[in-house]
């Protein structure tokens, strides 16, 4: 055994789950007497060869169920399918069997007489009728949608959007799968929060008519599974051509998904929805296929167009998301957010700013629960925003109807607010201890300059939270932009090379607005008094920047004249994560994070 791994196994601290990743589920019908698992992508081989040792057949490879102490896996995994089979109606109708398991539960729901379809899109032999199933072909509605170990790397809206439509008035969508029962506050989850996918489903039209928290049951396949690879490792090894390593992680995987069951991180779950009625607006996550659609929503409510290389710039980058919502086959309202990388009292983190909120003005008047800013708002959050999530806190800038309406809702909370800060243009000499240099291409210099700058900065911000301002933010956020030019300048010494901040300026309509400084917080009355000069060289009538309120007092000796906004901050109280005291009054922003003008 390695070091490394040898360190891995005995550490103390928290389990985590995000080292290792293994593969989905991919295991179709064997026997005691076929070597078909041998084709199977590991981790799965190795499981069903562990099984056919330990036990002489395999029913399945999912979690089994241990009603009693003294049950075998193989009984384990017949009292999970006999429990799906109570589920089902007592006469014959219509089920699709979505699940990438054995064919033992299939066979056992045609002998109950039902017609069934089944999708198993993992299966290992490209020419059974299984893999594929065209839905549209499907004649008639069905009467139950039965997703068996199938929900963990698929995206809830889509499944219960599919269940929307391919289900017939009164249907039944039964799940029985793996859940994350409680967010961990230290890494993001890659499988449903359960209280989130329930939350989802009512609000998409569905009634939760039974629930089961099976996890107690369902653990000890755990057990097995780690007690089946330890005692047949040489096999495993010497038959499937596994290397030691691959099972030492997989032990491992196992070891802390046990951990994570008895903590209560992790569970197992039965949920059992009725479709109750197809509700009048439909939500999907807004993918770059939706592009057109967004751009003409936002044309009509903004009265301008939105160009395709901003749309571009602002979410088809991996740290980018949409949720849009749809009347018919009509986007009605959008909802987006821009990843925004983050020190939060010093730590790195993962934040979202939240832009280009949109609803159809003849949709705004159900300004409820029930409408359309409620459901893109609510999923977004459920989906992206908290512990566990991709996003650990957001922020925004509604104005003050819009921060009203979500406080109501219980979306968001006021975490602090914006005000403007306005100069004259000041008519003066150059200083003489500083001079300034435009950055307006990249080079070492460049770069170096403007990351001193930003760690000075970073040093001041320990107990506040703050975007992160270091050459590849400035590149894409100001040199790239696809639409809008900015006065990038350097304020450095001038009889030494040292840096002593960056201002950024924006001209428009003759005023001048300090977008964004980077700098140590010491030297903003130098930076201001410099923006002031370059308002005066411009002939700008007034220079601005806004600011939050609570680093107004690093304005202090700079003669500003301070008026406010009516701008809240708000964050994210929907969903569980840092809580409002905890930020209140703590993030600096300007205006260059309030928009990307």
């Amino acid at each position: 055994m390695s070091s490394s791994i040898q360190s891995s196994l005995t550490q103390s601290v928290q389990p985590t789950l995000q080292n290792f990743k293994p593969p989905e589920p991919t295991v179709n019908i064997m026997t005691d007497a076929t070597d078909s698992y041998r084709f199977l992508p590991f981790p799965w081989n190795a499981y069903a060869q562990a099984t056919l040792l330990q036990e002489n057949k395999i029913i399945g490879l999912h979690y089994g169920l241990f009603f009693e102490n003294t049950m075998s896996y193989n009984q384990a995994q017949q009292s999970a399918i006999a429990l799906l089979l109570k589920k089902l109606p007592a006469d014959p109708c219509h089920i699709l069997l979505i699940d990438q398991n054995l064919d033992v539960l299939s066979s056992q729901i045609i002998e109950q007489g039902h017609t069934l379809h089944k999708i198993s899109d993992l299966n290992t032999d490209s020419n059974s009728q299984n893999t594929k199933l065209n839905l549209a072909e499907l004649e008639e509605d069905l009467d139950v949608i039965l997703r068996h170990e199938s929900i963990s790397h698929t995206d809830p809206l889509a499944i219960l959007n599919q269940a929307l439509d391919l289900l017939a008035p009164s249907g039944s969508l039964i799940v029985l799968d793996e859940f994350v029962f409680k967010s961990s506050q230290t890494e993001e989850q890659k499988i449903p929060l359960l209280n989130d996918f329930i939350a989802l489903g009512e609000r998409l039209g569905f009634k939760l008519i039974e629930q089961q928290d099976l996890s107690e049951l369902a653990a000890p396949t755990l057990d097995f599974r780690l007690t089946a690879t330890s005692n047949h490792r040489a096999n495993l090894l010497e038959k499937l051509n596994l290397a030691p390593e691959q099972l030492l992680q997989l032990d491992e995987w196992n070891r802390i998904k046990r951990h994570q069951y008895t903590t209560g991180y992790y569970g197992y779950a039965l949920l059992h929805f009725k479709k109750t009625v197809m509700p009048k607006w439909r939500i999907q996550l807004l993918r770059n296929e939706h592009r057109p659609q967004m751009q003409d929503l936002f044309s009509r409510i903004f009265q301008q167009e939105m160009p395709d290389t901003l749309w571009q710039w602002k979410y088809a980058t991996e740290n980018s998301r949409a949720i849009g919502v749809w009347r018919d086959d009509k986007l009605i309202a959008h909802y987006g957010g821009i990843g925004r990388s983050i020190l939060l009292f010093g730590k790195p983190e993962n934040a979202v700013q939240i832009g280009d909120v949109m609803v159809e003005s003849g949709e705004r008047a159900s300004l409820t629960r029930k409408g359309p800013f409620f459901l893109m708002t609510s999923t977004f959050i459920e989906y992206y925003t908290g512990y566990g999530k991709h996003y650990l806190t957001g922020f925004g800038f509604p104005n003050q109807r819009a921060m009203k309406v979500a406080e109501k809702l219980g979306l968001y909370g006021e975490v602090g607010e914006m005000v403007e800060l306005s100069w004259q243009p000041h008519h003066r000499s150059p200083l003489v201890k500083t001079n300034l240099k435009p950055i307006d291409h990249v080079s070492k210099s460049n770069i170096k300059a403007v990351n001193q700058c930003w760690q000075k900065m970073a040093a001041n911000m320990q107990t506040s939270i703050i975007g992160v301002r270091d050459w590849n933010y400035v590149l894409k956020r100001y040199l790239n932009h696809p639409t809008q030019s900015y006065q990038i300048i350097l304020v450095k010494n001038r009889l030494f090379p040292s840096p002593r901040g960056v201002l950024i300026l924006r001209y428009d309509n003759e005023e001048c607005e300090i977008i964004d400084i980077i700098a140590p917080l010491a030297e903003i009355p130098l930076l201001i008094t410099q923006a002031r000069r370059l308002a005066a060289l411009s002939k700008s009538s007034r220079i601005f920047c806004r600011i939050t309120a609570n680093f107004v007092s690093c304005f202090e000796h700079t003669d500003a004249n301070e008026q406010p906004m009516l701008i809240r901050i708000p964050t994210n109280i929907w969903s569980d994560g840092p809580s409002v005291e905890s930020l209140k009054n703590r993030w600096w922003l300007m205006g260059g994070d309030m928009d990307f003008r």
